[in-house]
């Protein structure tokens, strides 16, 4: 407990320990403020790719799901139901500081539509969504991520101004829309794939 203290996850007071305003605020998982997602992910799923780091460096392949060359790594992580949800809330904790900037800093007044591409839980255009009512907005993602997004939304009070559409941005023509959001998409990709992502939006 005291590394944790040293850490600043913690404050000790008359005894006690208790969580500090940051923790308080974003490792609380009944507040919507709620980042632990990503660590949970990391815990479960990124920290065993460590145990492959001399791998790493002396071939300079990946260690993660596609370490085998079985299966692609999103193929792996959407295989699942529980690593899928998982998965889903990790990108939603890193993903949420960012969402509330994009919905406040944005000139949204200008525009009617947006789709979110990659749109995971739907935290980014719930995000927009409640910060502008005027909008209407789609979540595109693989099939497998529906009923999750249509899930997070409905909890947040927002379906009935966003929709799901399934797809994959390989594949698959991008929803029409005034604004596309693409977020932690394009850094997966090499800047080929990066530029025919950029040419569909």
């Amino acid at each position: 407990m005291d590394a944790l203290v040293a850490l600043g996850f913690l404050e000790r007071r008359d005894g006690c320990y208790c969580n500090t305003p940051s923790t308080d605020l974003f490792l609380d998982r009944r507040k919507p403020s709620y980042i632990g997602g990503i660590l949970e992910m990391a815990n479960h799923r990124l920290y065993p790719f460590w145990g492959h780091w001399t791998e790493a460096v002396r071939t300079g392949k990946p260690q993660n799901e596609a370490r085998t060359g079985d299966t692609p790594v999103f193929e792996a992580l959407y295989a699942g139901p529980a690593r899928l949800r998982e998965f889903l809330a990790a990108m939603t904790g890193i993903s949420h500081g960012c969402a509330l900037a994009i919905a406040a800093k944005f000139p949204w007044s200008q525009y009617g539509t947006f789709v979110d591409i990659g749109t995971a839980q739907g935290d980014t255009a719930a995000q927009i969504s409640l910060a502008h009512p005027h909008l209407n907005g789609t979540g595109f993602d693989l099939p497998e991520v529906g009923p999750i997004f249509e899930e997070y939304v409905e909890r947040l009070g927002v379906s009935q101004r966003l929709r799901f559409v399934q797809g994959s941005f390989f594949d698959s023509p991008l929803p029409g829309a005034d604004v596309v959001v693409m977020g932690h998409i394009l850094h997966d990709w090499d800047p080929e794939i990066k530029k025919m992502l950029l040419r569909k939006a």
